[in-house]
């Protein structure tokens, strides 16, 4: 008895040795399989939308799935090397957070509550109503705290996003691209190598005026990547502007009382009239701020700032499949463009496609969050 036991105490701590080994394992072949990994992620996350009755009778194992695609491509996202010249976006995520371990906790969270949200409310409405909009009023409050500390962290500036970097090109672990060995291999070939330095020179385009061009494009060095990561966003030094980021990271909040207030009744107009009005009101004062305090006003702006600027003017357009204005006006165009393409070959699927999100976008709020 006693040499089983000390045979089984001998084998605890390979046995707990191996998660960790099995991770780096893993780790080890996503980096290596960069470019494979995107393509099966990316087809994953198409089938998942187009799965016939997503949103109906398996709308709950479909929805997991796809958290669960987002979830993972986040962390794969994570393992692999940024690529040589990174987006502004990519510059000013990353810089905050390696300088602070803060914004990274919590832009991760902030992260993870978005791509899960749905699927909590989804559970949520199955065991009562009451549930799922308590639910939702709570998450919006901490996703609302989980910006108002990035701010404080950031030094007052304007919120990027996504928080965290995003994906942009695979780079192997020898420094190639997407493009793959072969292209790189002919590219090397076409470059020209001094005799006695032994550099190379890359091979000259075509005498056309667009592949000169997009020769000399690639490389210029702009404006933006010669400014340090942390300036690519501005600090909201008035009030003006500080009271007009406030009002844009606490308007879901607010929309979202109103719709529990209400118990969810999407055929009045109150909770959409007040909340599309401090969207409105944050964008106007946030603009008004920009023209008077930045340097050249909207000329001035950096493209991160103007990046984030159109990603909010685009998320006006949300309005038009929130509450009563989808209820009541975009509901019915909708429909009719699903109902025009059933039973006609191929566009059928599209139109159940659309008939499904319709379902999506009527029975659940985070649907059409942009926040």
């Amino acid at each position: 008895m006693k040499s089983l036991y000390k045979q089984a105490q001998s084998r605890i701590p390979a046995t707990i040795s191996l998660p960790p080994a099995w991770l780096r394992s893993y780790q080890e072949f996503v980096t290596k399989n960069a470019s494979q990994v995107s393509q099966i992620e990316s087809a994953l996350r198409s089938l998942s939308y187009i799965i016939p009755g997503r949103f109906r009778e398996s709308e709950l194992a479909s929805e997991s799935l796809h958290a669960f695609l987002l979830l993972l491509s986040h962390y794969h996202t994570t393992l692999f090397s940024p690529p040589p010249r990174p987006s502004p976006h990519t510059r000013y995520t990353r810089f905050w957070s390696l300088s602070s371990p803060l914004y990274a906790r919590v832009s991760l969270l902030l992260r993870t509550i978005q791509y899960t949200e749905l699927l909590c409310e989804m559970c949520a409405k199955r065991h009562s109503d009451k549930l799922r909009w308590r639910l939702v009023v709570a998450l919006e409050l901490v996703k609302a705290i989980c910006r108002f500390i990035i701010m404080r962290v950031t030094g007052g500036r304007m919120g990027v996003s996504p928080p965290v970097a995003e994906r942009e090109g695979v780079v192997s672990p020898e420094g190639g691209g997407d493009a793959g060995g072969d292209e790189e291999d002919e590219g090397r070939r076409k470059e020209w190598q001094m005799p006695r330095t032994g550099m190379r020179l890359p091979a000259l385009p075509p005498a056309n005026g667009a592949s000169i061009s997009d020769f000399l494009s690639h490389r210029v060095i702009s404006a933006d990547e010669i400014k340090s990561a942390h300036r690519l966003m501005r600090r909201l030094t008035s009030l003006q502007g500080q009271i007009a980021e406030v009002m844009w990271i606490v308007r879901p909040v607010v929309y979202a009382l109103a719709m529990q207030r209400l118990r969810g009744n999407k055929r009045d107009w109150r909770p959409w009239a007040l909340g599309l009005a401090i969207e409105l009101a944050a964008q106007g004062l946030g603009k008004q701020d920009l023209r008077e305090r930045a340097a050249g006003g909207w000329r001035g702006v950096t493209g991160l700032e103007r990046e984030e600027w159109g990603r909010r003017g685009w998320g006006l357009a949300w309005w038009g499949m929130r509450g009563a204005f989808y209820d009541q006006v975009t509901r019915t165009w909708v429909q009719g463009f699903a109902n025009k393409l059933m039973g006609k070959p191929l566009l059928d699927m599209l139109g159940a496609v659309v008939e499904d999100h319709d379902y999506l976008w009527d029975e659940y709020y985070f649907s059409t969050a942009t926040m």
